[in-house]
């Protein structure tokens, strides 16, 4: 890709970036949010129109006005939202849209062969099952042998691992590293540095549109790469200091509840938190952390159980009920349902607060205070926005995050609860927000961290819930266990352990 320039209203998106990737090889594309990363890559499958420079394939120009072109010039992407069929078998998912072969479907011929594609490469699979049967690390092993299916030569990748146990994780690289050894290229989008110089060959760097700098993994480090992302010299980790914990202030006993899909998405869950501490729920997607937290916040029923908040039953209570007996929740989806996104960041940071007769009296808000608030929430907390009145729909992925904490902080919570605190965010935001969480276990705040980051939880968390299948797993502290225990018990493992249950 030569000088690739893409513009949207106001915004330079791509400004003449070139980027090559090698046949052979694994090429890890790196940047904050906004650096335009999907972009570049949307333009290289099809997505988008550059409005100047120029792509190659093998050396040739093509001009890619779809995804079907880029398909048939031998490039395929699989996106974090697999494009599967969930009622149709993983035969039929890999053959659809593939040129027919007559009326009739040989499923046993093409299961045979799909089966010795998936062995070639390491990829444990089932062709007749349902893909709706499928775990997520499995359906992203049949999104990758579509494209093999339809010849793809260049892979890219986006955030491949952020729903994958450390064993399917490593498994993925494994795969990867034998399509690349037979000559074909992989491109991957991902934020996690330990991952990029683990897998990657090297690595290219975009910062707010245009190229950092390529180099070789194995002659960076991940300080470099995290420099070259944000501008400035890297960041020192947030670290867990010993703090004294206090009594329970949350906890769940023998919780049940249904999810979206169905029953049994939470199966007798039982734990606590204390304040002072934080407890990380880690579990692959879909194991029932979106349930045991929407639970907590009032925000789905149990079907039988108890929840406690600050010592005071709290058992199908209403958000309003759970917020008023101290619980701050910093939610899943930010711009969905974490901010009310057409009014302003002023009115968003005084949301949790404004019936304080500070604010005004009866329907009236006195909006000389809520502007002074907002102003002293925005220097606290670093929010970069152009002002109080500016609205919130214009804020990046970190400074909606800053601002929704710095709502949840500012109210003074016993217990918080941190959902995907750092998903999306660049390195910048992501230190931020874990000090962040670190100054409430030093307040006496009691921390319950769902995330999928297992890196993240392992370094923020005092002790971890496993999740699988809504079942509790074990409760362990990080120190007493290795990455790969926790994955077995992600996957379903039951393991002799030093737990911990209170």
């Amino acid at each position: 890709m030569r000088g690739i320039t893409k513009r949207f209203p106001g915004v330079v998106a791509n400004d003449a970036v070139d980027f090559a990737a090698a046949r052979g090889e694994i090429h890890a594309l790196l940047g904050e949010n906004g650096a335009g990363k999907s972009t570049l890559m949307k333009a290289l499958y099809g997505f988008y129109r550059p409005d100047a420079g120029e792509i190659r394939l093998h050396g040739v120009p093509r001009v890619l006005r779809s995804p079907k072109d880029a398909l048939r010039a031998g490039l395929g992407m699989v996106f974090q939202q697999f494009m599967l069929v969930p009622s149709l078998s993983v035969v039929e998912n890999v053959l659809l849209g593939l040129p027919s072969q007559g009326w009739r479907l040989d499923e046993r011929a093409a299961a045979a062969q799909i089966s010795a594609e998936a062995a070639r490469y390491g990829m444990a699979v089932h062709p007749l099952a349902r893909v709706w049967q499928l775990s997520v690390g499995e359906q992203q092993r049949v999104e990758i042998l579509k494209l093999l299916a339809r010849g793809a030569d260049v892979l890219i990748l986006d955030e491949p691992t952020a729903v994958l146990t450390p064993q399917e994780t490593r498994d993925l690289f494994d795969t990867l590293r034998r399509l690349a050894a037979e000559g074909r290229t992989i491109i991957v989008i991902t934020h996690k540095l330990s991952e990029v110089m683990a897998a990657a060959d090297r690595v290219t760097v975009l910062r707010a549109g245009r190229l950092v700098g390529t180099t070789t993994t194995a002659t960076t480090s991940p300080q470099a790469l995290a420099r070259m992302m944000v501008g400035r010299e890297t960041f020192d980790l947030a670290e867990r200091t010993p703090v004294e914990q206090g009594p329970i202030v949350l906890e769940v006993r023998d919780l049940w509840a249904d999810g979206d899909r169905g029953p049994g998405a939470l199966r007798g869950v039982s734990l606590a938190v204390h304040a002072g501490e934080i407890v990380g729920v880690a579990g692959v997607a879909g194991n029932g952390q979106r349930e045991l937290g929407e639970v907590v916040a009032g925000l789905r029923r149990p079907t039988r159980g108890h929840v406690s908040i600050a010592g005071r039953e709290r058992t199908n209570a209403s958000p309003l009920d759970a917020i008023r007996a101290g619980l701050g929740h910093v939610p899943e989806d930010r711009l969905g349902t974490g901010v009310a996104p057409h009014l302003s960041v002023a009115d968003n940071l005084v949301l949790k607060s404004y019936r304080e007769p500070r604010f005004g009296r009866g329907p009236l808000l006195d909006h000389q205070t809520v502007d002074e608030v907002a102003r002293e929430l925005i220097e606290e907390y670093k929010i970069q926005t152009p002002g109080p009145e500016a609205s919130v729909e214009a804020l990046s992925g970190g400074n909606l995050q800053r601002l929704i904490l710095a709502r949840e902080i500012s109210a003074g919570p016993r217990v918080l609860l941190a959902f995907h605190p750092t998903r999306g965010l660049d390195v910048g935001a992501t230190e931020a927000v874990h000090r962040a969480l670190f100054d409430q276990r030093h307040a006496d705040v009691g921390v319950l961290l769902i995330s999928e980051d297992l890196d993240e939880i392992l370094q923020l968390s005092d002790r971890v819930a496993v999740l699988c299948g809504g079942q509790l797993m074990a409760i362990v502290r990080p120190e007493d266990v290795t990455v790969e225990q926790i994955g077995l018990l992600m996957g379903g493992t039951r393991l002799a352990l030093p737990e911990e249950t209170a």
